[in-house]
């Protein structure tokens, strides 16, 4: 560590699109007969209701109409990540502000119908984004899956069940292959690898891994962290999950003289 770069990230900010898009992954899937309760279905099919509230949803999150879109949230929204209405309303109103050309690809991947008006709908989020400033470009890419739960019109509770986000900078950044399990048990002990595809040719790199809560507070703290020289192609990591269940997320930080990738997925602890 003596020999590494000391430098203020907040690894939670660099998944801020990861999770606040996740919020919106809802898509449209083609109209077709309506599931009987507690019977799911793949996304072939949804419910002219169900069609409606997602295409109109996905609308106003590409015009970047923060009203229209919270318009389809309870007040009484709550996820696993800990956002509620409010909370929810900040991040989207700072994530549009940082990356005001994102875009969003939304697919449905399955609904059940839970009673009169009630569903539970699977849906897969892809968002790219840019951001400018004065010294650099960043390029936001994120990969959410998760589970929301409608009623009467509205989305009342999320729950992301896999998320990846990658931002990247520079002419040439480095190309990553990350090996690291989506799930844990409580107490497992786990291998986080990263290896960088190209080959060295006497370029340096520096690096780091960085464990995180996965809750609202986490994407605005700054943390102090060290990068530390590489002397291999890699991060090689060997890590402990919690005792309790849980959900972490486990970031990878790869920088060389001509750009830098983070990379970022949550693991589940159950």
């Amino acid at each position: 560590m003596a020999n590494g770069l000391i430098g203020q990230w907040s690894l939670g900010q660099w998944s801020l699109g990861l999770a606040a898009t996740a919020a919106l992954g809802l898509g449209t899937g083609a109209i077709a007969p309506v599931a009987q309760a507690n019977e799911t279905v793949v996304a072939q099919a949804a419910p002219a209701e169900v069609q409606r509230v997602l295409s109109e949803l996905e609308a106003a999150a590409s015009d970047r109409n923060l009203d229209a879109v919270m318009a389809f949230y309870s007040e009484s929204f709550s996820s696993d990540t800990g956002f509620d209405y409010g909370q929810l309303r900040q991040t989207l109103e700072t994530l549009w502000q940082r990356y005001p050309d994102i875009t969003y690809d939304i697919e449905l991947l399955s609904w059940q119908a839970d009673g009169p008006d009630r569903y539970s709908i699977e849906t897969r989020t892809t968002v790219t984004g840019t951001q400018t400033r004065p010294d650099r470009t960043l390029t936001l890419t994120a990969d959410t899956t998760s589970r929301q739960q409608l009623a009467a019109g509205q989305i009342t509770s999320q729950e992301i069940l896999s998320e990846t986000s990658r931002l990247v900078t520079g002419t040439n950044p480095p190309t990553l292959q990350v090996q690291l399990p989506e799930t844990l048990t409580p107490g497992q002990t786990y291998s986080f690898d990263t290896i960088v595809v190209e080959p060295l040719e006497e370029r340096s790199l520096m690096g780091v891994a960085v464990e995180e809560g996965v809750t609202a507070t986490d994407f605005f703290e700054p943390r102090p962290v060290v990068f530390d020289l590489l002397s291999s192609g890699g991060l090689y990591k060997v890590g402990t999950a919690p005792t309790e269940p849980d959900n972490r997320w486990i970031s990878t930080v790869v920088i060389r003289e001509d750009g830098m990738v983070v990379e970022t997925r949550r693991v589940r602890v159950e």
